[in-house]
């Protein structure tokens, strides 16, 4: 709609596109003593003003009471309107090509900014990692000179506390190289470091259970599973306390050179006669053992012809073999 003001100063016209929303005002012709400016002359009688992201009518009806009210004209010489200072009022948005150039140098630059101080705050942990490792290795040494004033199980306490604090001095290829010098160094730690556990777990831990384990415990310098596999490889080699073995299912673990597995089957015999039958589930909360190496268990003993199975849509049951028992 085209909408006149008053004291004929000039014609708007409001106009809604597709596109955008514009404001065009239609100008009068410049009087004759007009006082010069930017330009003499020009070609268009009219200003187009375009708004791609709204604010159209809110700038139409303020412009037309400036226009309605002709303030310029009671202004003394020499002073100025005063603009509103709000960053955020008299922010000038930029458009198009100038203006995406724009938002993705900021991104980048706001991005840069929290990658500086994510790398600050790792540069800190690692910093205090450094000490918590002096910490541990400090509290070794001393166990080691005062082995006979603390009583056993401050012992145990005390390196179950470094456990948890993690590794004084992990094994690297930094420090040791690599190939078969470093996986050999490698099992020599995890010797010394997993054996206690696994004394506490029945002499037997799952694969899986010993690469989370040495990873929490060496910190920042994690171990592949790769090199894991290789080092665990090398324990019997090396006549060490622990020995990797694999079942016939493909599952690996590391167990105890002194682990017997005919005393484990005919453990597992006596629970399953107990109860009649069971299933790896059950046989796990029972003996107080990870689900996997309670089937591996149960599928040893029917392996050795103590257990038989009933394998159904309810799952994998086992019951004592009594052809074996009543024979």
């Amino acid at each position: 709609p085209k909408i006149m003001l008053s004291q004929g100063f000039c014609i708007f016209s409001f106009l809604l596109l597709f596109l955008s929303a514009k404001i065009v005002a239609h100008l009068h012709p410049a009087s004759p003593n007009k006082e010069p400016g930017p330009f003499q002359s020009s070609k268009y009688s009219y200003i187009k003003l375009s708004f791609k992201e709204h604010g159209q009518i809110e700038f139409f009806r303020r412009f037309s009471e400036e226009i309605t009210q002709r303030r310029w004209e009671n202004m003394p010489a020499g002073q100025t309107i005063q603009v509103n200072k709000d960053p955020q009022a008299g922010r000038i948005r930029a458009v198009g090509i100038v203006g995406i150039e724009r938002k993705l140098e900021a991104k980048r630059k706001e991005t840069d900014k929290n990658i500086s101080e994510a790398f600050e705050d790792l540069s800190k942990l690692m910093e205090k990692a450094k000490e918590m490792v002096e910490l541990s290795k400090s509290i070794a040494n001393k166990i080691k000179e005062k082995q006979g004033d603390i009583t056993e199980d401050e012992t145990i306490r005390f390196k179950s506390y470094l456990l948890s604090m993690g590794i004084a001095n992990p094994v690297t290829r930094e420090t040791h190289g690599s190939g078969t010098h470093y996986h050999m160094q490698l099992a020599k730690q995890l010797a010394g470091m997993l054996q206690t556990p696994l004394e506490e777990r029945g002499g037997i831990m799952s694969l899986t259970e010993v690469y989370c384990l040495v990873n929490r415990a060496r910190g920042l310098e994690l171990l592949s599973p790769e090199d894991l596999v290789n080092a665990c490889k090398m324990l019997e080699p090396l006549k060490l306390p622990l020995r990797l073995q694999i079942f016939d299912s493909g599952v690996m673990v590391i167990e105890l050179q002194s682990h017997n597995e005919e005393e484990m089957v005919a453990s597992a015999l006596e629970t399953v006669s107990e109860k009649g039958s069971l299933t790896a589930d059950e046989f796990a909360k029972l003996v107080g053992m990870s689900v996997l190496l309670a089937k591996e268990r149960l599928l040893l003993a029917e392996k050795m012809g103590h257990l038989c199975r009933d394998d159904s849509v309810e799952g994998l049951r086992f019951y004592p073999n009594l052809f074996l028992t009543q024979s």
